[in-house]
């Protein structure tokens, strides 16, 4: 899927509080709701200061984290690695211009190989 990406420098400093506040406290809520629904070895997810750690036991551990100066969300994936997130003001989402995928599906698609199941973060994430 291809989003043209709006400049983050369009995107205000609160704005972007706002708005990336709003991601990480939704993915939380929906990783702390998927911890109660499953009996997956090691699984853990912890949140502070803009942190957001989840373990995944052996299939490793994702670390995501607002960038303020940069305007950005990054995620470190123990599939996919590195990725660094702007915000698309037109489309409302969170977006890695070097291979056009968004936040939401590279999650949706990591966890649930990791899952074995389905996985949408898509409705939470915006």
């Amino acid at each position: 899927m291809f989003f043209p990406i709006a400049m983050n420098s369009d995107l205000s400093d609160s704005n972007y509080h706002q708005i990336s506040d709003a991601t990480m406290e939704h993915l939380l809520e929906f990783l702390e709701n998927l911890n109660d629904e499953s009996d997956f070895d090691g699984f853990d997810v912890e949140y502070s200061s803009g942190v957001l750690t989840l373990k995944c036991g052996s299939k490793g551990t994702y670390v995501i984290n607002k960038q303020p100066p940069n305007k950005q969300i990054w995620l470190s994936s123990p599939i996919s690695g590195p990725k660094r997130y702007d915000y698309d003001l037109v489309h409302k989402k969170w977006f890695y211009h070097r291979d056009n995928t968004t936040l939401d599906e590279l999650l949706n698609n990591e966890l649930s190989t990791i899952f074995s199941t389905k996985i949408d973060v898509s409705q939470i994430i915006s």
